[in-house]
């Protein structure tokens, strides 16, 4: 890859990169998509946290059947906020139908079992698989646990007896976690942006100029110019190259302004930052990445009959290292070293601990740069190999 700067494959790589440079619409394309992971996260911020919040701060409106039968239960619910409904006649159709995202009922033998000192049961129904119902679920449950523990410690003192009796343990919480942690826990679908951005920035130029001039019949003329076919490759690659490379840079920079200027402690309760070092690490820590991906793009490509076939391939692509980071924003996963020797999983999570502000184990970081640098030396050459047959390159 040092050839680059060689004059049969830099003349190639400025022919590529001008030709992309005229194509105004694509090129607006490509520099916009990066900016939709930022945009995203905003975006969802915005409205998840002010949904949530919204919710804690209204009146919960809780459907209660029985509530005659528990009439201090009732009032204390209405000094915290609770708007108690009318019953309904059938509490688990409305939560089904979502004409209600909670229901409590309240049985008869409530007073009595009450008055007896033995545990009340009273039913809440829900559906805890519904996402917008969480936090009228959280907030029912919450207080009734609250009645629940005050009233018993009511009991003890009637007795004579101190509620401290009852607290075998006194448990003191030393919290670790920094303002950067708690934060980025919202924002692990980060990777995820940076992963899409990599396999976006390029793409068009990867498909232009293999499939693309192919098809337009311009690769041919170019391949009988004295140019070994590996400096040409070199060149394609070395151009597709710069357009990830500004891709994943716009879509860093994006991450920057959104998480350093806009005032997102008001939707997550902390104030986050990203210093411009972190962002330098996670620029680094992708290059092998952008590496690979270009190699496969135009491996892809190179393969397919059409433009329209290459990029119907290549959209897909973003998907399948994508995954792993997907599934970070909802599964803890443990560092392990041989994590690291997975290309694109790796980087992920060490994305993840930059943006946490967590030290980076500098054997992981070896690894990981090592082994999909490794694979993407392998993918060019196998490009590079590609172009020396005929009947792949000439295909129809």
């Amino acid at each position: 890859m040092a050839g680059l700067g060689r004059s049969p494959a830099a003349a190639v790589f400025r022919k590529e990169v001008v030709d992309n440079m005229r194509d105004r619409r694509t090129l607006a394309a490509a520099l916009f998509y990066p900016l939709l992971g930022p945009l995203l996260v905003v975006l969802l911020l915005a409205v998840v946290g002010r949904s949530v919040s919204e919710q804690s701060e209204t009146p919960l409106k809780l459907p209660v059947v029985g509530a005659e039968n528990a009439p201090n239960l009732v009032a204390f619910l209405k000094q915290h906020n609770v708007e108690v409904l009318p019953a309904v006649e059938d509490p688990e159709g409305a939560v089904k139908a979502g004409d209600a995202e909670v229901v409590l009922v309240i049985p008869m033998a409530y007073g009595e079992d009450f008055v007896e000192g033995r545990p009340a049961t009273v039913r809440l129904v829900m559906d805890d698989s519904r996402q917008s119902s969480a936090v009228s679920i959280g907030r029912a449950r919450g207080l009734l646990e609250t009645y629940s523990r005050t009233t018993g410690a009511l009991r003890l003192l009637a007795r004579g007896i101190s509620p401290q009796i009852t607290s075998a343990l006194a448990v003191e919480q030393v919290n670790t976690a920094t303002p950067q942690s708690q934060a980025a826990r919202f924002l692990s679908i980060a990777p995820y942006m940076i992963i899409f951005s990599i396999f976006i920035g390029g793409m068009y130029l990867a498909i232009d100029t293999t499939a693309g001039e192919r098809e337009r019949g311009s690769l041919e003329p170019l391949l009988i110019n004295p140019a070994s076919r590996r400096q040409i490759v070199l060149g394609k690659y070395g151009a597709t190259l710069v357009f990830t490379f500004i891709a994943v840079a716009e879509t860093l920079l994006g991450f920057a302004v959104v998480l350093n200027y806009i005032p997102l402690e008001a939707y997550l309760g902390v104030r986050y930052s990203l210093s411009g070092g972190a962002l330098l690490a996670i620029f680094l820590i992708t290059i092998p990445m952008m590496l690979l991906a270009a190699a496969l793009q135009i491996i892809i490509a190179t393969f397919t009959r059409s433009f329209k076939e290459a990029q119907n391939y290549l959209s897909l692509l973003p998907l399948v290292p994508a995954l792993p980071g997907m599934f970070l924003a909802f599964l803890p996963v443990k560092i392990k070293l041989w994590m690291m020797a997975i290309p694109t999983f790796g980087q992920q999570l060490l994305i993840l601990r930059f943006m946490r502000g967590e030290t980076v184990d500098p054997l992981h970081l070896m690894v990981s740069t090592g082994v999909t640098a490794l694979v993407a030396v392998v993918l060019f050459l196998l490009a590079a190999r590609l172009y020396e047959r005929e009947s792949v390159v000439l295909k129809s």
